[in-house]
């Protein structure tokens, strides 16, 4: 798959955002401002290739981003707490 250097931009700058935006949903198990916004960009980068893939389409644009890009955030933190957490939610 092919990512523009625009697209790979806005990944980032949605991982960002959704990076801020995961640590605040999924809260006590995020690693400060600065691993959720790295979370965040990896977040952005799993959904930005896996949501397609399942068929999942929220609409186009940067908000539409910015949404799988939370989400896929919020999945990794909430694998992550489970990994280093014991296994708890």
């Amino acid at each position: 798959m092919y990512i523009s250097n625009e697209g790979l931009l806005v990944i980032l700058f949605a991982g960002l955002v959704a990076g801020w935006l995961a640590g605040k949903v999924v809260r006590g198990t995020g690693f400060g401002i600065i691993g959720d916004i790295v979370v965040g960009i990896a977040g952005a980068l799993v959904a930005s290739f896996l949501f397609p893939k399942l068929g999942i389409r929220l609409g186009t644009g940067l908000v539409s981003e910015i949404v799988y890009s939370a989400i896929g955030a919020v999945i990794l933190l909430l694998v992550v707490r489970l990994v280093r957490g014991g296994g708890r939610f």
